[in-house]
């Protein structure tokens, strides 16, 4: 899921600004679209259920923790567009959200 994440960025579905553009390993709009995509897999996976997938999803996201420090809301906006991402491949909201 959190690959399938990562492909709701493209510009024909939820277009987010930064996919397509990162310039290296580590950058912020990297590091962004790894988060974002980690959380729609979690969200996907509480959504169905799937519950064993939890510790390695909090390990990754807590591999991002200096990203994190660096800017205190880098986790409410990824989350939020985890969230659309999730609804987008649930079939939810039809994305648009």
């Amino acid at each position: 899921f959190h690959e399938l994440g990562h492909s709701t960025g493209h510009k024909s579905r939820l277009d987010r600004e930064w996919v397509g553009t990162f310039d290296h390993f580590g950058s912020d709009q990297y590091s962004k679209e790894e988060l974002v995509a980690e959380f729609t897999s979690a969200f996907v996976c509480g959504e169905l259920g799937i519950d064993n997938t939890l510790p390695n999803a909090a390990a990754y996201i807590a591999s991002w923790m200096k990203q994190l420090k660096a800017d205190p809301n880098l986790v409410i906006a990824a989350a939020s567009k985890a969230q659309k991402a999730a609804d987008y491949i649930l079939g939810q909201n039809g994305g648009d959200s």
